[in-house]
């Protein structure tokens, strides 16, 4: 390649392309560099987006033929046990409306995709099917571009942005990520189940184009500290479970093992009867937190997306911090190529503004919220049990009154947990997301 750039960007994921997009169209001479065969060819169908965000890069993305799976109109959120679960939800008709495309479902591989193709047409170069396998520097230490496994492969740029995913070996070759803990990622699986759509919108009671995301938590990880998903696109379902990668190694179970179980519980079998398994695919979860986003701008370079370590663990939220920080970090490279300034100290207006928006700020809120979950067991294991003996209790009618029945119950509960472990677990969740 031998090529001069001004900007190059490693990973067309959300956070790279909405780079790429917003530099392009302000003239800058960007290259998108992606080692899948295209855009998306390594990521797992079925995801959400958000309009907000995708809407500050793309402000007519739905006119430009974006991908679209369905617009979520209800968010569910269960919690089971082995045999059983609690189900909350939330619908509301200003999504179908108003707030249409507030949440949508895509599919990864269209999406990306799509995404790179709208950078392409704003004037960046994307280039598939090419690693960047190490960072260029001049002699006092400074990032100057990229080295791909093609032929003749260096890249100068002015500036790098690496974008490249949770498991990012140029991130640490930066010096400012320290290599990942175990603790700090999650193995997450995940099964696309193909079924008409007709049978979706009954199952879920929607309408055509209309869907619904659940959110998990409990026993189907085995007792580790895990989530899982069950989120409706156009003629499939896509299914997950991950658990912390630290407690799956401890524990030495296998995350398929996990998701066999998952898809034969009571509640999540009615859902998925009769499909036919198209996908299986595994990806990383960045679950470290705020105590794990690495310093965001160096001289040359910055870090965007899931390389930075961005991901709301309580709201399951990644991509639209990806394509936030992403956007922001192009706004920081376009003043700094303005200012001829490069440095750490003239890319530092991406710190400066991240700092100032929702992405870290809801990081930092949250940020007890990752320890909380993998130092409290119980979560997973002894309370789902004694909650669904409490609902399977009360629910029974069988002539015991009531107050014997509650009797039972705290029995249970001081049996299984304890009154005092079940007050200092509340108290540490609350702290943990005040």
């Amino acid at each position: 390649m031998n090529e001069s750039f001004d900007v190059a960007i490693v990973g067309a994921g959300p956070a790279g392309t909405s780079a790429a997009c917003i530099l392009a169209e302000a003239g800058i001479k960007t290259i998108l560099i992606e080692r899948g065969e295209y855009p998306g060819a390594k990521n797992m169908s079925g995801g959400v987006l958000y309009g907000h965000n995708l809407a500050q890069v793309i402000p007519d993305y739905i006119e430009r033929g974006c991908p679209v799976e369905r617009n979520i109109i209800e968010s569910r959120i269960w919690y089971l046990s082995k045999e059983a679960g609690y189900s909350i939800g939330y619908r509301d008709s200003i999504f179908a409306g108003e707030r249409k495309y507030n949440v949508f479902t895509v599919g990864r591989a269209k999406f990306d995709r799509w995404f790179a193709d709208q950078a392409k047409k704003k004037g960046a170069l994307v280039v598939p099917a090419t690693t960047v396998v190490d960072l260029l520097k001049d002699s006092q230490g400074r990032v100057t571009g990229v080295l791909t496994n093609r032929q003749e492969g260096e890249v100068q740029a002015k500036v790098v942005l690496l974008a490249d995913g949770v498991n990012s070996p140029l991130a640490a070759k930066t010096g400012f990520r320290p290599e990942l803990k175990p603790e700090h990622v999650a193995l997450a699986v995940k099964e696309t189940i193909e079924l008409e759509p007709e049978i979706i919108e009954h199952r879920f009671s929607v309408s055509a184009a209309d869907g619904v995301t659940t959110e998990v938590m409990g026993a189907m990880t085995g007792g580790l500290d895990g989530v899982a998903i069950i989120y409706t696109n156009k003629g499939s379902v896509s299914i997950s479970v991950g658990a912390n990668l630290a407690d799956l190694v401890k524990a030495k179970m296998k995350p398929y093992d996990m998701l066999e179980e998952y898809k034969q519980h009571p509640m999540v079998a009615p859902l998925i009867a009769g499909g036919k398994p198209v996908e299986y695919t595994a990806h990383w979860l960045a679950e470290g937190g705020y105590s794990t986003i690495p310093q965001l701008a160096g001289d040359g370079f910055l870090i965007a997306g899931d390389s930075a370590m961005l991901f709301n663990a309580l709201h399951r939220e990644g991509s639209n911090l990806a394509m936030s920080s992403g956007k922001m970090a192009a706004e920081a490279i376009i003043e700094a190529l303005r200012k001829n300034d490069c440095s750490r100290q003239g890319l530092n207006s991406y710190v400066k503004n991240m700092s100032e928006s929702f992405v870290l700020k809801d990081m930092q809120k949250y940020r007890k919220f990752p320890d909380f979950l993998y130092n409290t067991p119980q979560l997973f294991n002894e309370l789902p049990q004694v909650a669904q003996f409490a609902a399977r209790e009360m629910l029974t009618v069988n002539g015991v009154t009531k107050k014997q029945k509650q009797k039972t119950i705290m029995g249970e509960i001081r049996q299984k947990i304890g009154l005092m472990k079940l007050a200092r677990l509340g108290w540490n969740g609350w702290r943990s997301v005040k």
